[in-house]
Order: C-alpha cells, then structure tokens, then sequence
C-alpha cells in the first residue's frame, strides 16, 4: 500500500468504512445506502452525493471495482488493496475501543 492511499484512507470516514464493509459483496449504490441504514439500526444514512462521490474516488484509488451494469446501475466489490485498508481501520478501531474498555476499568 502506497504513502497516498494510507494517508487518504487511514483513518478512514465512517462513509468510507460503511461502503468498503458493504461491498465485501457485490452491491450497488442504492443497495449500500440500504444495507448501511440497516447495519445501523437507521443511525447512518448515507447520501447519494457522498455515496457517488465515494464510488468514484475509491475506483479511482483502486479500493473498489466496477463489476456490471445492471438494470442502470453499476455494481461494484472491494479489491485486494480494499480489503488491506479496510483490515487497517479494523484493527485502528478495534485498538480504540479496547483502549476505551481498558481506560474504563481503571
């Protein structure tokens, strides 16, 4: 992973985390939107400006990729170098909430 994209992606935005999460599967946009205000009990909700604008630059970045056009809409799933960044923000998160757990008890 190149010094551009962890500094762009790590930490990443909490849009950014939903929609590599998301696209573990293949999905389209409409069906991320959906699928994060599912996850999130309807606390998260993502709108097609930074959804779309999102797509875009992560493609761009090579996080994702375009795998078809359906019905109009473009469906895509995280790449290699997706999975990698994603896996970052996880242990980064995971660390937080552990330092939390551990600040907590103390």
């Amino acid at each position: 992973m190149d010094a551009h994209i962890r500094k762009v992606y790590v930490p990443m935005t909490e849009t950014g985390f939903y929609i590599l999460l998301c696209l573990q599967h293949e999905a389209h946009g409409y069906g991320i939107v959906q699928q994060v205000e599912s996850l999130t009990r309807g606390e998260v909700r993502i709108s097609p400006g930074t959804l779309y604008g999102s797509l875009s630059k992560m493609e761009r970045d090579g996080l994702i990729r375009l795998v078809r056009e359906q019905d109009k809409r473009k469906v895509y799933v995280i790449t290699d170098l997706g999975r990698e960044v994603l896996g970052l923000e996880m242990r980064r998160i995971e660390r937080l909430y552990q330092t939390m757990r551990e600040a907590r008890a103390s």
